[in-house]
């Protein structure tokens, strides 16, 4: 099984991320910023697969360092339990509505970090999560998973569903990735 946990210690967080990519949907998130919660149980449904991540971070500061430490720890997670990433897909894209909210997402697990990341809030705050901080997560991701990453939020009023759908798009994108489609390394290099 495609697994792996990583633990991440800092003086701001300290955080822990299990992922079964073979998994069915199922997580149990305690990051300590409840909308981050909600938005990770997405990702984990919609991306198919379990997720467990456990967070003490500096929250009485800001949510900041710990929306950034679980990204890199979950991008971490997810690039190791890929392994050599023989037989996946390779790319990902999806479209979600949330009502009057459409946001895209199309990701390569590349090994090439980078992110375009397009959304605009008109609230500073979404939930108890500063909006600013939604980027910072999926930068941090990007980096650590070592994937390309466009994820935009092409139009909506609602800056909750705004968000959700992008949640709902990644997660998506990446259950598409991540299928195991052949016995090789999806790549006209023969390495990713």
């Amino acid at each position: 099984m495609r697994k792996f946990k990583v633990e991440r210690k800092t003086l701001e967080t300290d955080v822990m991320v299990e992922i079964n990519m073979d998994g069915s949907g199922n997580s149990c998130i305690d990051t300590g910023i409840g909308f981050l919660d909600h938005m990770l149980n997405l990702l984990a449904f919609h991306g198919s697969f379990d997720l467990n991540i456990k967070c003490n971070g500096d929250i009485k500061v800001d949510g900041h360092h710990t929306a950034e430490d679980i990204g890199i720890a979950l991008g971490q997670a997810f690039n190791k339990a890929l392994g050599d990433k023989r037989g996946i897909n390779r790319y990902g894209n999806c479209y979600i509505p949330m009502d009057e909210a459409l946001a895209r997402a199309v990701l390569d697990i590349s090994n090439r970090s980078y992110l375009v990341f397009n959304a605009d809030f008109k609230s500073e705050r979404i939930g108890d999560m500063n909006s600013q901080d939604f980027k910072e997560f999926f930068r941090a991701f990007a980096n650590e998973a070592r994937i390309t990453l466009h994820l935009e939020v092409l139009y909506g009023e609602n800056d909750h569903h705004k968000i959700e759908a992008a949640f709902k798009a990644f997660g998506r994108a990446l259950r598409e990735a991540i299928q195991i489609t052949c016995d090789s390394v999806s790549s006209s290099k023969g390495v990713l």
